[in-house]
This record gives structure tokens, C-alpha cells and sequence, in this order.
């Protein structure tokens, strides 16, 4: 068994459709030969039955000559009582309640239990099949005499039924043959007909393994599996070709963006190298702002490549951290420490509503600190910053000059910056990271343009998460 299953298995699947179909076909039709030839089996045996019941012999007639010896005990008689009984061919007998028979006309048949019951009268009548004693097949009809005690029995020979059977054997084996061997046929043409979209998906899938070409389409006509199949593979190779144009795009901005502190730290060093070389000093002021700006794009570039590595990472397999409940209201006023700190000439003012999230500590924080600090970055010296919690709603507002509402669909991009901005420090993946951060939360992020037209409006939703006990402490930095 376990050989045929793996057997089957290796078939290829337009082979083993067209033998599924064909199985099933010759099952159905073999089923309904075999039915069609019981029932026409009890068909024509019900109209022999009925055939003998209609040529039942005089009962006072059979007795008389039971009476008078006129009949015998092994063997068929000279005179034949019944003429229609010749032109039917049917074996006459009497059998008394002790089984013994007396043969009026015809050949003898074996005597059952059956006709027995019926001659001692503990039945009424039987039909059943019997045999001579030359083995040929009756179908017999047994029922008592009316004037004399034992019983008549009327048989006829099967032969006739079982020629008809024997035809209609052949007739049904040469239809089911037939049958199957079309179902067979029209299982391969529907296994081909079937199968040839997937065939030219396989076609597609192998021709994007071979070239990597993810510009590929499959037409995909109808509502049927195949099409559905055919649709979600265009999704996926669009979706694929889509992220490898943002990887391809992600590390040309990446050497784009590297390429700046780079290119400044090769020029400072270079400059201080070749005074060493030279043995020409460097003025003291001269080599203390050399000093400071390598400080600076050194950080400049560590802060860029931590940014990098934390959009490398995976949306959700890829989390460094445990996902838990988390006070926003705590993380918030950290961050808002931190930012006093990068800004102290600026006014920060904090109304915070406990909140409770579940999300990655330190992602979280992170996302927060970059809103604030881009808050302080474009806020103009004394400015202010207003930093509401409300319900689950962080909103950072401050008065810098704002965002042109043509690049507000942008700032969310990888290293997009504004032209206003390219000359503050920043690698334009702060804000790529908050909205990374918040969508992983399952909330959401957007920037606005304050009412008065001054000021930039930051505003983070984040879903609310079970209050923890009193007792439990929250993670928050």
C-alpha cells in the first residue's frame, strides 16, 4: 500500500488528475453495471414468477391422477396432462408431506425444505431456484393442493434468464470498457486543459529564478484558483521588485549620505597629517576647530550608521528587544530631559496623561527623542515646545518655520531632507525611524503645519494597553 501511495506520488500531477478522474469513472460505471445487472436479474425472475403463477395447474386433476399412480417417482411420463405446459416447457410434480415427489410431466426435481413446508402446510407457497438431477437450473413454484394433502410444484428452466444475463453481461462489461477508456481520455484532456495555467506559471517562476527579472506579469483572467494564484504571485514579484529598488535606492542614499563626513574627515585629517609632515604648525585656534569638527562628523557618521542599522532590521522578526507594557508618559518626559539638554535656551512644556502601550522600550524612546529633536533643531533660539499626552495622542508643536505643505507627503521618506535643512546636521532618517517605530505599535504618525502657519505639528497615536497593578513596575528609562 504504502509502495503505490509513493508510487502515485511520483507521477507527475496532470498523470495523476488523469488517473484520479479515470478511477473514479470506472468505479461510477463498474457501480452502476453491477446494479443494472441485479436489477434486471429481479426483473426477469419476478416475470418467470409471475409466468408460473398464471400456469398453475387443476389441483383436482393433479390429485386424481396422483391418486390413480399416473405419475413417477424418477422420471418424466408418457402422457402430459397440461398442453400448454409443453409449449412452456414446464416440469410438473407432486410432493407429499413426507418429500417424496411423483413426476407428472417434465423432468424430476430435487425436493427442498422449502416444498416441503409448503406439503405439510406450514406455508402457503415458495419460489426459489432448484436443480434437476442432471444439474440443469429451474426457477419452481410450489403451492398446496386444494383436495389433496401435499403440494404442487411448477418448474420452468432458467435457461433463457441466465442467456439474457450472459448477454447483458457482455453488453455492460463493452460499456463500461468503452466508458472508461473515454473517461480516461477526457481526464488527460481536462488534466491538460486544466493545468496549462499553471504550467505557464511554472513557465514564469522558473524564468524569474533563472534571469531575476521581477518586471514579469502573468495575465490573470477570472475569479478561479488559478487566477487568484496568479494574481498573488504578480503581488509578490512586485512587491519584491519594489523592495529591492528601495534596497538599491536605500544604499546609494546611504554612500550619498556617508560620502559628506567622510570626504570632511579625510580633508581635517588630511591637513593635520601633512602639518605633522611638514613640520608648519598649525595655529593653536586653527587646530582646536580641526579637532572639534572631525569630533563632529565623527559623530555625525556614528549617528548615521546606528540610523542605518536600526532600518535594516526586519519589520517584526527582526526586533532586538521584548515587546511589553510600557509607560509613554514616563518615556516621554525622558525624552523631554534629553531634549532640554541638546536646546537649553529653549522653553519645553510638558502636560503628560498616563498612558500605557505595549511596544520595545528602547525603539519606542528612541522615536520620541527623534520627534523631540527635530522639534529643537528647527525651533529659532528662546523659542517654545509644547508636548501634550492626551489619551494616547503625543503632540510636539513647535515655532520653527514650519513645512511647505508640497513636502509635508515626503518627510517620512529614507533620507529625504528638506532644501531649508540641508544645512543642519541630520541624516534624514529620524523621522523614517519614528514611523518604522509607531507603525510596529500599531498606530500611527503624521506632521501638520500649525494654525497660525508657524510651527510644525508632530502628532503620534499609539492603541492603549492594560494598565498594569500598582505593584508591577513598567519599563521606562
Amino acid at each position: 500500500m504504502n509502495r503505490a501511495v509513493a508510487r502515485l506520488r511520483s507521477l507527475p500531477l496532470r498523470s495523476r488528475l488523469a488517473l484520479l478522474v479515470t478511477t473514479a469513472v470506472a468505479v461510477a460505471v463498474a457501480a452502476s453495471a453491477v446494479a443494472c445487472w441485479f436489477l434486471v436479474r429481479d426483473v426477469l425472475y419476478e416475470s418467470l414468477d409471475d409466468t408460473l403463477r398464471q400456469n398453475r395447474v387443476d389441483g383436482d386433476l393433479v390429485a386424481e391422477m396422483a391418486r390413480q399412480g399416473e405419475c413417477k417417482a424418477s422420471g418424466p411420463v408418457v402422457s402430459y396432462p397440461n398442453p400448454g405446459s409443453r409449449v412452456l416447457k414446464l416440469t410438473i410434480q407432486v410432493v407429499n408431506p413426507e418429500g417424496e415427489r411423483c413426476v407428472i410431466g417434465g423432468e424430476p426435481l430435487k425436493v427442498t425444505p422449502s416444498d416441503i413446508a409448503v406439503a405439510t402446510g406450514r406455508s402457503s407457497d415458495t419460489s426459489h431456484d432448484a436443480k434437476t438431477s442432471d444439474g440443469t437450473d429451474y426457477r419452481v413454484l410450489t403451492y398446496p393442493l386444494e383436495h389433496y394433502k401435499g403440494a404442487v410444484t411448477v418448474g420452468r428452466p432458467l435457461a433463457e434468464v441466465h442467456s439474457t444475463l450472459s448477454n447483458l453481461t457482455l453488453l455492460l462489461a463493452l460499456v463500461a470498457g468503452v466508458g472508461v477508456v473515454g473517461a480516461g481520455a477526457a481526464g488527460l484532456w481536462v488534466a491538460r486543459t486544466g493545468l496549462r495555467p499553471v504550467d505557464e506559471l511554472t513557465g514564469t517562476v522558473e524564468h524569474v529564478a533563472r534571469t531575476e527579472d521581477l518586471t514579469v506579469r502573468i495575465p490573470a483572467d477570472g475569479d478561479d484558483e488559478i487566477a487568484r494564484l496568479s494574481r498573488s504571485f504578480n503581488a509578490m514579484t512586485a512587491a519584491l521588485a519594489s523592495s529591492q529598488e528601495r534596497q538599491a535606492q536605500l544604499i546609494a542614499d546611504a554612500g550619498h549620505e556617508l560620502r559628506t563626513p567622510l570626504t570632511s574627515l579625510r580633508t581635517n585629517i588630511e591637513l593635520l597629517a601633512r602639518s605633522e609632515e611638514t613640520g608648519r604648525a598649525i595655529p593653536a585656534e586653527d587646530r582646536k576647530a580641526l579637532l572639534a569638527s572631525v569630533k563632529a562628523q565623527m559623530t555625525e557618521l556614528a549617528a548615521l550608521i546606528g540610523d542605518l542599522q536600526e532600518l535594516s532590521r526586519p519589520d517584526e522578526s527582526g526586533r532586538s528587544g521584548k515587546v511589553e507594557v510600557v509607560a509613554l508618559h514616563t518615556v516621554v518626559r525622558t525624552a523631554i530631559d534629553r531634549a532640554r539638554l541638546r536646546g537649553p535656551e529653549l522653553s519645553i512644556e510638558g502636560e503628560l496623561a498616563p498612558w500605557y502601550v505595549r511596544a520595545e522600550a528602547p525603539a519606542l524612546e528612541r522615536a520620541v527623542v527623534n520627534v523631540l529633536d527635530n522639534a529643537v533643531k528647527f525651533s529659532p533660539p528662546g523659542g517654545r515646545i509644547d508636548v501634550r499626552l492626551d489619551r494616547g495622542e503625543l503632540t510636539v508643536r513647535d515655532r520653527g518655520p514650519g513645512i511647505p505643505e508640497d513636502e509635508l507627503p515626503h518627510v517620512f521618506d529614507r533620507f529625504w531632507r528638506s532644501p531649508s535643512a540641508r544645512s543642519l546636521p541630520g541624516s534624514g532618517l529620524g523621522l523614517s525611524i519614528v514611523a518604522r517605530t509607531v507603525q510596529q505599535c500599531g498606530g500611527e504618525v503624521s506632521l501638520r503645519r500649525a494654525e497660525d502657519g508657524m510651527g510644525t505639528v508632530a502628532v503620534i497615536r499609539l492603541p492603549g494597553a492594560p494598565t498594569p497593578p500598582p505593584d508591577t513596575p513598567t519599563t521606562a528609562r
